[in-house]
């Protein structure tokens, strides 16, 4: 155990509520949005109206207080999440994190909602709902946190757009309904799945588990519940419903919850008989205004009219500021400028601190409610086999889980906190002076850096006990387990913490302790956690979940120094580059290249930035972007049935032979359904669980899955689920009546295929499957078969036994126990086969996706040997056998797919693109230039933009937003993410064979490379793999250089 810093006594009952008051005055919340929906112009007017002048009220949402990084300045966007403190009514502490709505990096959202308890999302009421802004909410709801809407931008409809209040009403109210509407899919998500899983339990859990399977009818966001704000960022004025009901609640005789209540939705206030009444209640007027729109928008639009009239008629302001009591300077209301009179007036009458503050404080839950409904997320049951040794452990994480659950604050309770992530902060930045005002030494090297000028500290949130500096803490990974003791030794590290600090945007304010519920900054870790990790003061925690990243590091770039004597400062750079972003991958490729993977070009842009001027500080030379491609075949999954037809005789396979002769592969291949082969990539990392046998693990993988699940949930029941469903739909969605009795014989072999399943590949997790043989086949000059095993088949629940296929061997005097033996031996040079055939195909040497592999393997005894069981092991002594059969079978595997028609699979983006009417004709050139396939085109309503749906091959996405911006002059903007992959339908080999193709391509000898052989041919080029390709293109006609005199 780690010993226990000095404690002030603090055991008292008094002390014991002052804490619990403290942690119900703390809010955790985070800012999330789409780009450019004004998340840090928000965040700039809460800091200058709560953070003790950091920012002044003259430069809020100008300043961009949060973003202090030169390259978020120059690009006016968010790069990073930071964190500020903020008080509120003195009383409140409200912990605030600004993220970036940028798809490049959307990890810093991920480590933003850990941290938080609570959301707020802002929206763009002009622009509306946007791809991100479902991302955001996702994130949100994956994370349990509780969102708030923050409908921004307001003053837009009216000096833009040019709305009456009514029309901005249907405006609003469709965003909010839009917004719900997600809400809800994800509700009605997570309520299906929890149903079906009771229902596939027993009788006896459904009636236990009943209560867990709520069917919530109620709204997310509702402006009359006070979790919907309207406002103006950059102009700092904002207000909730509930506001505008206190003020005409003794005006028009009416209670404020009433008000409050009616202020949304169709309820109209009748003049005569002085009641709140629905449409019918009005009677058959047309002229009838729904409240909101009378007593709220009316008022708005009329002072926006007053301010922006040129004869300065100012009487409706002075009438204003005369009935809230406004102080206003005379010079302000006499400015020629009406933005600034607007901004003067409103910004008093409707402040808009009070307004998002107050909607956090009554609204977003704290620490000690959220923690307790958040748990199941962060610290998830673990199943696991007790015992006498791991009883007591298990006992001890039972009681830290309770601690975490009820955010126990005091000194006695274990402490638990979280790391999100790391990052950097140059030396000079950090304090000079501790807490009580002591000198710090800040040149110690205790991160690991060497010479470096930069200092990591770990952006973390304490969910239980308290946290001193100087106090010893264990590090736990996300594979660390308890239960294991002394096997998972390299999963756990004791540190010490050097210091706590309290952050203020880019300032750091030095602090002693930090209780349950704050967010700090620990100096002291730079060498124990690299990415992110869990602290705990006992050994006995099980580790956090871990985080959900929306996409993964796509574009992938070689990097090398310009001065080859420079590869040891770029070494330690992409070092401490890959410590510093959450996001970033530095791996070396198999020709020891460097390579940089990134989530977008913005985002591989910065980390080369960054090396070069911060962490490497050396001139580098960077490749062009190594895009990832798959293999795969032509086919459908139908054609299964004509054939696959192995031992009937079929000569649909690759038959080949090792050099001794000794043994016979034969190969074939088939198309797996696209929805099993999707299902198979997205689960990869639960398969690696399953298949490895780390059942106890395997739920928190499972939380990574895009399906939401009970906790309680079986993830092997739910994947096979998932699997069956796959082949199902794909097989009988697309089939016609007439074809219905085929493609039910097809599903049949497909699901008696699934009980075949040898093994996944590449890497043992990848979407290609490799199948049993069929053991009915008998040959007699190859009379033993390597039957291989259904261990796949067996883990994810498709066979109740494993059937080894132990090797029985057919009745025949060749066959001898050795030569079984021998057989059964072979079995792991077969797979490493396969494992290597489906990790470099046959095109360019990209992996294959979604093929399944029958290997038929017979062995034959050695010539004049069969008597002697031995015999074979002295030639063997060296492997050179095995070494053949792995060979033969990686040949044959990659020759079988040349056969199939083989397909180059490239990754495709959804893009998503705002354009003006008169930019459509240039923005549609520039997507027909690289590719793209335009999948919807529509106006959106209220402006002059129309958005664009398309989807854009990834290797044609380099330079693609320059490109868009110079064709459009700067008009249009484009928001790529990465969607799936597709089979180009080209075939990279096509030669012209018809009348009709001769005619049109000519004999085939000046046929120009179609996309795919294009694409295949740079690859190859890339990897140093031969290409065909004329050296000489005219060889027969003379060309001279004249020199010109």
């Amino acid at each position: 155990m780690v010993e226990t810093p000095h404690r002030h006594p603090s055991s008292s009952s008094s002390s014991s509520s002052m804490a619990d008051t403290e942690r119900a005055n703390i809010r955790n919340i985070c800012i999330l949005a789409h780009v450019d929906h004004g998340k840090t112009t928000l965040a700039d007017h809460l800091i200058a109206a709560a953070a003790d002048g950091l920012v002044h009220p003259k430069q809020a949402g100008r300043l961009r207080f949060m973003d202090y990084l030169d390259e978020e300045q120059r690009r006016a966007i968010t790069m990073k999440s930071s964190s500020v403190t903020l008080r509120f009514h003195d009383t409140y502490h409200i912990n605030l994190i600004d993220s970036p709505g940028h798809m490049d990096f959307c990890s810093e959202v991920s480590t933003a909602a850990r941290l938080s308890d609570g959301a707020l999302v802002l929206v763009d009421a002009v622009e509306g709902v946007h791809i991100q802004t479902h991302a955001v909410l996702r994130q949100a709801w994956t994370e349990r946190l509780s969102p708030c809407l923050v409908l921004n931008k307001i003053d837009r409809l009216i000096t833009e757009l040019k709305l009456t209040p009514i029309e901005a009403y249907s405006k609003l109210v469709r965003i909010v309904n839009e917004v719900n509407r997600i809400m809800s899919a994800y509700k009605a998500e997570k309520y299906l799945s929890d149903v079906d899983s009771l229902l596939a339990g027993a009788a006896g859990e459904i009636l236990e588990n009943l209560e867990l399977v709520e069917d919530d009818e109620e709204i997310t966001f509702q402006p009359q519940k006070g979790n919907v704000a309207f406002v103006c960022a950059l102009d700092g004025w904002g207000f909730r419903i509930n506001e505008f009901a206190d003020f005409y609640a003794s005006k028009l005789g009416a209670s404020s919850a009433a008000l409050q209540k009616a202020l949304w939705g169709l309820k109209y206030y009748n003049q005569k008989t002085k009641m709140i009444v629905g449409k019918k209640g009005m009677g058959g007027g047309s002229k009838a205004r729904p409240m909101f729109v009378q007593f709220v928008l009316e008022p708005l639009w009329q002072v926006y009219q007053a301010a922006m009239e040129p004869d300065g008629a100012n009487t409706l302001l002075h009438k204003v500021i005369k009935s809230f009591n406004l102080n206003v300077p005379a010079r302000e209301l006499q400015h020629k400028d009406p933005k600034v009179v607007l901004q003067a007036v409103l910004s008093r009458w409707l402040p808009l601190s009070d307004a998002i503050l107050s909607m956090v404080v009554n609204c977003i839950p704290d620490p000690m409610r959220a923690q307790s409904f958040r748990i199941s997320r962060l610290l998830p049951k673990r199943e696991v086999s007790e015992d006498v040794l791991s009883s007591n452990v298990l006992a001890e994480a039972e009681l830290v889980r309770k601690s975490v659950e009820a955010c126990d604050s005091s000194p006695e309770a274990p402490c638990v906190a979280f790391v999100s992530k790391m990052f950097a902060v140059p030396i000079k930045m950090l304090p000079q002076r501790g807490p009580n005002g002591e000198i710090l030494n800040n040149s110690t090297d205790e991160d690991g850096s060497g010479e470096s000028d930069e200092c990591f500290l770990a952006f973390a949130r304490v969910f239980s006990g308290v946290l001193y500096t100087r106090q010893r803490v264990f590090v736990l990974s996300a594979l660390y387990d308890p239960s294991k003791g002394e096997s998972t030794t390299k999963h756990i590290q004791e540190a010490e913490l050097h210091s706590l600090y309290l952050m203020m945007g880019q300032g750091l304010k030095p602090v002693a302790s930090a209780k349950a519920g704050n967010i700090v900054a620990i100096r002291g870790l730079g060498q124990h956690i690299l990415k992110s990790a869990t602290l705990s003061s006992t050994k006995n925690c099980w580790p956090f979940s871990s985080l959900m990243f929306q996409v993964s590091p796509t574009l992938r770039v070689a990097i090398e120094p310009s001065d080859p004597m420079d590869m040891g400062a770029l070494m330690k750079g992409l070092r401490l580059l890959n410590h510093a972003d959450p996001f970033v991958e530095v791996t070396v490729s198999a020709r020891g290249e460097h390579v940089l993977a990134a989530a977008g070009e913005v985002h591989l842009e910065r980390c080369i930035k960054d090396l070069k001027e911060r962490f490497a500080r050396v001139s580098l030379e960077v490749s062009p972007p190594l895009v990832s491609y798959k293999e795969t075949i032509q086919g459908e999954v139908t054609d299964v049935l004509e054939n696959l037809n192995l031992s009937g005789g079929s000569l649909d396979y690759i038959e080949r032979k090792t050099p001794n002769g000794r043994c016979c592969v034969r190969v074939q291949v088939l198309k797996l359904p696209p929805a099993l082969t999707k299902v198979l990539d997205e689960s990869s990392d639960l398969l690696g669980d399953i298949i490895g046998g780390k059942l106890g693990q395997s739920k928190k993988s499972n939380e990574t899955q895009r399906s939401s699940r009970l906790e309680d949930d079986n993830p092997i029941e739910a994947l096979r689920k998932r699997i069956m469903d796959a082949v199902e739909g794909d097989i009988l969605g697309g089939t016609e009546e007439s074809d219905k009795d085929q493609a039910e014989k097809c599903k049949a072999m497909w699901l008696q295929f699934l009980k075949r399943i040898w093994a996944l590949g590449p890497r043992q997790i990848g979407p290609n499957i490799l199948f049993t043989p069929d053991s009915r086949g008998v040959d007699s000059e190859f009379p033993v078969l390597i039957r291989g095993s259904f261990h796949v088949s067996e883990r994810l629940g498709f066979v109740n036994e494993s059937s080894n296929g132990g090797m029985d061997a057919e009745p025949s005097p060749l066959v001898t126990p050795a030569l079984c033996r021998e057989a059964e031996s072979l079995e792991s040079s077969l797979l490493s086969g396969f494992q290597l055939a489906t990790a470099a195909g046959p095109l360019c040497e990209e992996p294959m996706w979604g093929l399944a592999f029958v290997i038929e393997a017979r062995i034959s005894p050695l010539e004049g040997q069969q008597s002697n069981e031995t015999s074979y092991q002295p030639l063997e002594q060296y492997g050179i056998f095995t070494g053949q059969v792995m060979n033969t079978v990686k040949d044959a595997c990659r020759t079988a797919v040349i056969k199939k028609k083989p397909r180059l699979v490239e990754a495709m983006y959804f893009c998503e693109l705002n354009t003006p009417t008169e930019y459509l004709g240039p923005m549609y050139a520039v997507l027909a230039r690289r590719r793209a396939r335009v999948l919807k085109e529509e106006m959106r309503e209220g402006s002059p933009l129309f958005t664009v749906q398309a989807y854009l091959p990834v290797s044609e996405s380099f330079g693609f937003a320059a490109e868009l911006r110079r064709w459009t002059s700067g008009a249009s903007s484009a928001l790529l993410v990465l969607s799936h992959w597709e089979a180009l339908p080209e075939d990279p080999f096509f030669v012209p064979k018809t009348e009709e193709e001769i005619e049109e391509f000519g004999d085939g000898s000046s046929v120009l490379h179609n996309t795919a052989r294009k694409l295949i041919d740079a690859v190859r080029r890339q990897k140093g793999l031969p290409v065909e390709e004329k050296v000489v293109q005219h060889a027969t006609k003379q060309r001279t250089l004249a020199r010109k005199v």
